[in-house]
């Protein structure tokens, strides 16, 4: 019995997520189609001027916006940012600092904190199990 590989295909909207772009921004033939693995990965491997210029100038989802920016997408939400923006606009928030970015970027700052304390309290407490199973 012999078997083939069937070729593993993905939506648009899962592909763009994957390339870290704004499906509405796409080109047509991208949003209208199916996406294959093989095509992905040559999407990744080298790009084409669109996904170039998207990933350079927008715009941009909130996962990438919220990175960018350095706060949470419920942060971004927070601020009253509901929509994709492009690379000048994520500039103009950075330069402007308004109150709630602040705040948004203190907040994250204080959970990344939380995780590393939580992450090394935990990797203590498995070493001390470890020396007492010895």
């Amino acid at each position: 019995m012999t078997s083939h590989q069937s070729t593993q295909t993905m939506k648009p909207a899962t592909a763009a997520k994957k390339l870290g772009v704004y499906l509405q921004a796409t080109p047509a033939e991208f949003q209208e189609g199916v996406v294959s693995r093989s095509e992905l990965n040559a999407l990744q491997a080298d790009p084409p001027e669109w996904l170039q210029e998207l990933r350079r100038n927008g715009p941009h989802p909130r996962p990438v916006v919220a990175a960018k920016l350095g706060v949470s997408i419920a942060g971004l939400a927070r601020g009253g940012v509901t929509e994709a923006l492009t690379t000048e606009q994520i500039d103009e928030l950075k330069r402007e600092r308004p109150e709630w970015l602040e705040r948004e970027r203190a907040t994250q700052a204080e959970v990344r904190k939380e995780t590393v304390r939580i992450k090394e309290r935990n990797a203590e407490r498995a070493e001390q199990a470890q020396r007492s199973q010895s």
